[in-house]
C-alpha cells in the first residue's frame, strides 16, 4: 500500500464502461445496445443492465432467455468486482428484446444502422 497522501476514484462513466464491456462479452450483445444504470445501495453498488439478448447465445443448451439472464448475473458481478474493486449489492437484468442470429432486431433493422 502506498504511503503517498491523496485520493483515487473511479468515475461513474468508467464504472459504466466496465459493466458494459463485461455484459457485452458474457451476453454476446454489441456494447452499443447495452444501457447501464448505477445506483448507490447503502455504500455498495447496484448495477442495472438493460439489453436485448441473442436468440442463440452462449450458455446451457436449451436454456431459456430468462435462465441465461439469471445464470449470467453472478459472472457479471464477479468480473466487475475483480476489475474495479467495487462491492456490488445487486445486478438487475432487464431484457429489452431479442437479437436475431444475423444481428437484426425484431423490427428488421440491422445492428448499428439508424432507422
Amino acid at each position: 500500500m502506498s504511503q503517498l497522501a491523496g485520493h483515487t476514484r473511479i468515475s461513474t462513466q468508467a464504472l459504466s464502461g466496465v459493466a458494459r464491456a463485461i455484459a457485452s462479452d458474457l451476453f454476446a450483445v454489441p456494447p452499443g445496445r447495452i444501457n447501464v444504470v448505477l445506483d448507490d445501495d447503502l455504500g455498495r453498488l447496484a448495477i442495472g443492465l438493460n439489453l436485448p439478448l441473442p436468440l442463440h447465445a452462449p450458455g446451457p443448451q436449451g436454456a431459456s432467455v430468462w435462465d441465461r439472464a439469471v445464470l449470467t448475473r453472478d459472472e457479471v458481478r464477479d468480473r466487475f468486482t475483480r476489475l474495479t474493486g467495487s462491492e456490488v449489492s445487486r445486478i438487475d437484468v432487464r431484457v429489452t428484446g431479442l437479437l436475431q442470429p444475423d444481428h437484426r432486431s425484431r423490427t428488421g433493422r440491422i445492428e448499428g444502422r439508424p432507422a
